[in-house]
C-alpha cells in the first residue's frame, strides 16, 4: 500500500517514539513544514522526559497510536532517534492504519517501523527527523518534499573503487544495521530475498559492526540480494586491539562470492547529505563505473 501524497493544507504529527527532545530543537523543522503549506501538529506527550526516552514506553506508545487512529494527520513524522522505538513497536494497533495508510518518517531508531510496516505491505519514508534539519543539506530536506508530495526521487551517489557493478530491480529495505540485525526473530524480522538493502550506522567498533554483518549472513539475509547499498558508517571506532578491517572490506569479504551489485558511500545515514529512501517501494539500481543512480519506479 502507497499513502496518499501529501497536499497543502493537511495535517502532518510530529510524535518522539525514543529519546526525549526539546521545543527549540524542533523549530526550524516545524517551520519548513509550514512553508509547505503543512499543519503541524505536536504528540501531547513530545516534551516529555522518562530517563532517556521522551516519556514513559506507554506516553510514547499512546502519542503514536493516536497519530495513527487520527483520520485527518497525513504524515506522522518521528522527533528524533536514538533508542526507544522498539520498546513501544508491539503495543500499536495498525488496524485503523492499515484501512486508511499515512506516510511514516524518520531513520535511525526508526528503522524498526520500517522493518514492520514492511510485513504489512506499506510503504514508507526513511528521511531525515526535525532534529537533524539544522545539520542538513538543503538537497537532502528537498528529497523529503519530494517523496511526501509525490514527486520524482532518485538519488546519486560519488563512486567507490569497492563498488561491486551491476544493476538490479528490487523492493527497498533496510535502515540502521544495529536495528535490522534486532528485528531478527521478531514480527519485524524482514525476508530480503530478491531486494535491494540499504544499510547505514553511527558511532559503532569495528567488531561490533563484524559482528553484525556476520548476523546478517548466518541469517541468509545477504544471501539473495538483488543489490546491497552501503551508506554512511559515521563515528566509526577501534579499539586498542585493533579490528584490521575498514567497514567497506568487512563487507566485501562477506558478499564477494555473492551475485548482485554492491555500492559505497551512499549518501543515507547520519551525515548532513542524507538523502530520503522510499522503504518498501520498487526501485532501479545502477552501479556502473561512472555512475551510481537509484530511481524510484
Amino acid at each position: 500500500m502507497r499513502p496518499p501524497y501529501l497536499q497543502p493544507g493537511q495535517k502532518v504529527a510530529i510524535v518522539a517514539p525514543a529519546r526525549s527532545i526539546n521545543e527549540a530543537e524542533i523549530k526550524m523543522a516545524v517551520s519548513i513544514f509550514e512553508s509547505w503549506g503543512l499543519q503541524v501538529v505536536l504528540g501531547k506527550n513530545l516534551f516529555n522526559t522518562h530517563y532517556q526516552f521522551a516519556g514513559t514506553d506507554e506516553e510514547r506508545a499512546g502519542d503514536f497510536q493516536q497519530m495513527l487512529d487520527e483520520p485527518e494527520i497525513r504524515a506522522i513524522i518521528c522527533a528524533r532517534g536514538g533508542y526507544g522505538t522498539t520498546r513501544i513497536v508491539d503495543q500499536l494497533d495498525f488496524t485503523e492504519f492499515l484501512k486508511y495508510p499515512k506516510w511514516i518518517v524518520g531513520f535511525s531508531d526508526v528503522t524498526v517501523l520500517h522493518c514492520h510496516l514492511h510485513n504489512l505491505k506499506v510503504e514508507t519514508i526513511h528521511g531525515v527527523m526535525p532534529l537533524l534539519f539544522p545539520k542538513q543539506t538543503e538537497v537532502s530536506i528537498e528529497s523529503l518534499k519530494q517523496a511526501l508530495f509525490g514527486q520524482p526521487l532518485k538519488i546519486s551517489s560519488v563512486l567507490s573503487v569497492m563498488n561491486k557493478l551491476g544493476n538490479a530491480e528490487g523492493v527497498v529495505v533496510g535502515g540502521n544495521l544495529t536495528l535490522f540485525a534486532n528485528a531478527i526473530g521478531t514480527p519485524s524480522e524482514i525476508n530480503t530475498d530478491g531486494k535491494i538493502l540499504f544499510l547505514e550506522e553511527v558511532n559503532e567498533y569495528l567488531y561490533h559492526i563484524d559482528r553484525m554483518m556476520v548476523q546478517l549472513k548466518r541469517a541468509k539475509k545477504l544471501d539473495n540480494l538483488a543489490g546491497l547499498i552501503i551508506g554512511h558508517f559515521s563515528g566509526v571506532k577501534d579499539n586498542d586491539a585493533f579490528f584490521g578491517q575498514t567497514v567497506y572490506e568487512i563487507v566485501n569479504d562477506l558478499t564477494r562470492n555473492l551475485r548482485y551489485p554492491v555500492c559505497y558511500n551512499f549518501p543515507v545515514g547520519h551525515e548532513k547529505h542524507n538523502m530520503t529512501v522510499i522503504c518498501n517501494r520498487l526501485a532501479r539500481l545502477q552501479v556502473t563505473e561512472k555512475r551510481v543512480e537509484m530511481q524510484f519506479q
